[in-house]
Parts: structure tokens; C-alpha cells; sequence
């Protein structure tokens, strides 16, 4: 029997609170961004977490192993309107009567805002059990786990406890090498990409694109936005080696009313529902009426007020997208504008899209 040798010493560690739990790991961005799935693959094995594959194949001509539980993961890549696919997605879900796993990000106010069962947060509780053990158990690591990988790894394992029927899986950056790749999924979903995270993922859109057709895994479905040729091009490729064909989503769901704004809206709307589709669920439209009538997504063309609108873009390709969204709904009224951007982000990029629109 191996015997921890920190017991024998009396030097166990104590459990965390919340506070101490979200200061060690954002303490874990000293480490920086590593992009690689042989650390969250550890984690998956050592903290015993079950969605029913453990890790994703490479392509090859082997079909998936068949799910050890009757939870499917649907798994969403992209530049833009990924983050709102998945709340589409889920919010669908739960108005048919499922149990649903989001795992989103980043956050907007709080941490908790990343792991949702059910359309609820994870509890601060789960939060600083759940960091607690990640910590005991990677302490001595070497390389040590990313802030996204143990994050990651914390939001599965939740997941894997909660009984649910249905998780969804946004990527944190890319797809190839992304910490949520590590999971083999039912649907691979692609949105619109364009030219973001330059440094990590490659300089041009063919570059970025390939490492985000990443999650395309073998006999898997794929639905994909309509995209620019450099990124369709290398979705088509990817597609190709594992031989699978891609269902491209045109039409936008004009249907019935959605609760975020924006024609964009409107597209990935579709999206999710081809998602659904293909991953074979079940749900009727009633269901898909509710849920993206009453989907929340805060800071998406947010009307926090009658003169005031929130919004996160943060590349070119979203500016514009703001801007047309602005011009559909407000006209000609000029805006006043408050920018907070990064610095790794292209700010002559975003000022350019969004100067038309502003005083």
C-alpha cells in the first residue's frame, strides 16, 4: 500500500476555503498557457473521472469505443459565438427535461460562472473540495497543470459526479491541443473562425483554423458555420483524415423569437440545433422554442439599459459583428464609446470595425 509521506511527516495539507482555493489557482498562471492534452489526460485517470471515454482518439480507421455511461458530450470550437451555441445548446437541453453539464469561459463576474449542472453555478463548496484535491495530487507535478487544465479537469469531475445526461464543452483556445479535447465527444461543432490568440495558434487563418478542426475525431458528426476559405480549407482537411463528412449550417432560425439580439444570433441558433441533430438527442420543438426564448448570455449585445449596451468582443471579426448588430437595432444613433482591451488583443483591428458606429 503506497503511503503518503506528507502523513508520515504530520504535514498534511488543510483543505481550502473558496478564497484560498481561487488564489492558488489563479496563482497557476505563472505557468502560463501550454497548450497539450498529456497533463489533463493524467488528470483524468488519477481523479477517476468518467463521461465515458477517458481521452479522444487520434484519427484512424477504429470507430470510438462505445460509452461506458449514456452521457454525451457535445463539443464546440470556434473564434466567435461558441460561448453562445452552448448556452443555446444547454438551454434547449433543459427545456426537453435533461440533466445538462455547461462548462464555459472565461467568466464575467464570477469564477462559478464556468461550471453550471442543471442552469446552476457550481457551489463555492464544490469549488474549494473539488481545487482542494486537485492540489494534494498535483503538487508535485512536473509540468505542473495550467490554470485551464486544472480548471478543466475540476469542471469534469464535477460533471462526472452530478448524474447528468448531457454535457457541453466549449474549447478554451484552439481545439488540437485544448484541455476539453481530452474527452471523446458525440458532435463536433465549428462557428465562425477568424484571426485571434495570433501567438499561440499560428499567424494566418489556415494556421488557426487547423488547430481549431482539432477536435474533429473519427466517425464523429460535424456541423460547421458557413467559413472564409483559409479556415474552410483546413476544416476540409482534417475532415478528410478522419473521414467524416461536415454538414455546413446556412439558413438562420427566424422561427420563433430568441432572447439575445442580433442576427448573428440567428446563425447560431441554427447551429445548435444541427448540433442536437446530429448527436441524435432528442428534442422536440417546443423544447428548442423555450430554450432560446429564455436563453441567457450576459454581455452579448447586453441592453443593460436604455443607453447602455454591453458587449465582449474582442477580435476584429466580433467588432464588426457589433457594429451590424448596432446599425440593425438602433439605426443611425451614434454611440459613445468605453473600450477596456488586452493588450495581446488588435486594437487597431477593433477601433477600425467599430469606429463607423460611434460619436
Amino acid at each position: 500500500m503506497k503511503v503518503d509521506p506528507r502523513k508520515l511527516s504530520g504535514k498534511v495539507p488543510r483543505p481550502l476555503t473558496y478564497k484560498q482555493a481561487l488564489a492558488w489557482l489563479y496563482g497557476l498562471q505563472r505557468f502560463g498557457i501550454k497548450l497539450g492534452l498529456e497533463n489533463i489526460r493524467r488528470l483524468i485517470t488519477e481523479l477517476h473521472i468518467d463521461l465515458g471515454s477517458a481521452r479522444a482518439l487520434a484519427c484512424s480507421s477504429r470507430r470510438p469505443r462505445r460509452k461506458a455511461r449514456g452521457v454525451h458530450v457535445i463539443h464546440v470550437a470556434g473564434t466567435n459565438g461558441k460561448g453562445s451555441v452552448c448556452v443555446m445548446i444547454d438551454s434547449i437541453l433543459r427545456a426537453q427535461g435533461y440533466r445538462t453539464g455547461l462548462f464555459t469561459s472565461p467568466h464575467l463576474i464570477t469564477f462559478r460562472e464556468r461550471v453550471c449542472v442543471n442552469g446552476e453555478m457550481v457551489t463555492e463548496e464544490a469549488v474549494a473540495s473539488g481545487l482542494t484535491a486537485i492540489r494534494d495530487l498535483v503538487a508535485d507535478w512536473n509540468p505542473h497543470p495550467t490554470f485551464f487544465e486544472v480548471t478543466t479537469a475540476l469542471a469534469l469531475k464535477h460533471f462526472s459526479e452530478a448524474k447528468i445526461d448531457i454535457v457541453i464543452l466549449e474549447t478554451g483556445m484552439g481545439g488540437r491541443l485544448d484541455a476539453t479535447n481530452a474527452i471523446q465527444s458525440n458532435v463536433s461543432v465549428i462557428t465562425p473562425i477568424d484571426l485571434d490568440h495570433e501567438k499561440w495558434l499560428g499567424q494566418s487563418l489556415g494556421e488557426i483554423a487547423a488547430e481549431k478542426a482539432g477536435i474533429i475525431k473519427p466517425h464523429v458528426p460535424i456541423i460547421s458555420a458557413v467559413q472564409r476559405p483559409g479556415a474552410e480549407e483546413a476544416i476540409r482537411a482534417r475532415a478528410a483524415q478522419c473521414e467524416v463528412p461536415i454538414k455546413y449550417v446556412t439558413a438562420p432560425y427566424d422561427k420563433t423569437p430568441i432572447a439575445l439580439f442580433g442576427s448573428y444570433q440567428k446563425q447560431n441558433a441554427t447551429l445548435a440545433i444541427a448540433a442536437l441533430r446530429a448527436a441524435k438527442i432528442d428534442v422536440g420543438e417546443s423544447a428548442i422554442v423555450h430554450g432560446l426564448a429564455h436563453v441567457e448570455w450576459p454581455a452579448r449585445f447586453q441592453r443593460w439599459d436604455e443607453r447602455t449596451i454591453i458587449d465582449g468582443a474582442h477580435n476584429p471579426a466580433a467588432a464588426h459583428v457589433l457594429a451590424d448588430t448596432w446599425r440593425e437595432i438602433l439605426g443611425d444613433q451614434r454611440a459613445t464609446l468605453i473600450l477596456a482591451i488586452l493588450a495581446d488583443k488588435d486594437l487597431p483591428g477593433i477601433c477600425e470595425a467599430i469606429a463607423p458606429i460611434s460619436n
